[in-house]
């Protein structure tokens, strides 16, 4: 691409819009009886306070669906399990779960149910037992998520007797609970339960999920790394002929697109204006179309021990490479951080941006 004909404001756009679309949404169904806690796990895993009382749309009689700006996800939250006439609950569930699986567009299909039984109950009702049985049937994997848990006593195992059709079943506490005499038990096998998840969701949904959740950061950052991978594999395809150093900005837009979708796949709520910025922090300063390219790559190539002497020569495949990795390393590390220290929450534009100068002020990155 010319340098003069590079278009600053549509390439953050075509990167925004890309990052989204191939993030996706995910659609997660939880059903279970009053008090099983439903709202404190929804909670305790995904991002934002989701599950917040009286949110959501009604969508049958007895289920409601939450969701939250600038987070892939969408929760089916369905009651009425525990009364008499559950079978409408259940035949509404029925056709909701048929109508969005004949949708072309996947992300309006359901793709995970979990089903939430409080193990102080040492049962599971036949209401449960005929939802696993009408949603198996429809092929979405399900997940026994067994509530409050303090002590198993053989109530997990029986679940799996009761229930086989569910992909597997999981003992959980969503938040710290204190007992008597001063015996605290602390949140419990949370992760377990994403890891769970993270492996029935349909592969086109699994970016999403990981950038809703908040339990498991690793997760994020493992599917940023492939990010990464392929930016730096299309950054070094394009140097296969060396570039020259003024027509690096051919190098931009995959530097775009990585930034957007490791933001999208963190679960950051991102637009243009805050990818504007975040560029801006390599950019150092704002600059024409025509030197854009060659900024960028001036500051970058200061990161990468002697890859600056090649100043006014061309881009190799390996410096290329070398000098996408660094950044998108770079960012999966400061927002990792951020996130480990906001507990999982999302921190502020203002917060990535400052401390992804400052990452990228130092000698190496470090």
């Amino acid at each position: 691409m010319p340098a003069e004909d590079f278009n600053f404001e549509a390439s953050l756009e075509d990167a925004l819009r890309e990052a989204l679309r191939e993030r996706g949404h995910v659609n997660i169904l939880i059903a279970g009886r009053t008090g099983v806690g439903k709202s404190t796990l929804i909670n305790a895993v995904f991002q934002g306070n989701f599950a917040t009382t009286g949110q959501g749309r009604p969508v049958t009689q007895n289920t409601r669906e939450i969701r939250k700006e600038d987070i892939p996800l969408s929760i089916f939250d369905t009651r009425g399990l525990e009364m008499a006439d559950f079978a409408k609950t259940l035949e509404a569930l029925k056709s909701l779960v048929s109508e969005r699986a004949r949708s072309s567009d996947a992300n309006q299909h359901i793709h995970v149910a979990w089903i939430c039984i409080a193990e102080d109950s040492r049962r599971v009702e036949r209401a449960e037992e005929e939802l696993v049985k009408m949603l198996a049937d429809r092929n979405i994997p399900i997940i026994a998520v067994i509530t409050k848990a303090r002590a198993d006593q053989g109530f997990r195992n029986k679940v799996l007797e009761i229930i086989p059709l569910v992909s597997n079943a999981v003992r959980v506490r969503a938040i710290k609970e204190e007992l008597d005499e001063g015996i605290v038990l602390p949140p419990m096998n949370l992760k377990e339960l994403v890891e769970l998840t993270m492996h029935v969701v349909p592969e086109g949904r699994r970016r999403a999920f990981a950038a809703a959740q908040k339990v498991d950061i690793e997760l994020k950052k493992t599917k940023s790394h492939r990010i990464v991978v392929r930016s730096a594999a299309a950054a070094a395809a394009m140097a296969t002929v060396p570039i020259p150093f003024s027509d690096a900005v051919g190098i931009v837009p995959i530097l775009f697109a990585m930034l957007a979708g490791i933001s999208a796949t963190f679960g950051l709520s991102i637009d243009q204006a805050f990818l504007g910025v975040l560029i801006g922090t390599i950019i150092g300063s704002a600059v024409s179309g025509m030197q854009i390219g060659k900024t960028i790559m001036a500051n970058l190539l200061k990161m990468i021990p002697g890859a600056g002497t090649i100043g006014g020569g061309a881009i190799s495949a390996a410096t290329a490479a070398a000098l996408i990795t660094t950044v998108g390393e770079a960012y999966i590390a400061v927002l990792a951080n951020l996130f480990i220290r906001n507990n999982g929450e999302p921190p502020t534009s203002e917060e990535v941006v400052e401390a992804f100068k400052t990452r990228l002020a130092l000698p190496g990155g470090k």
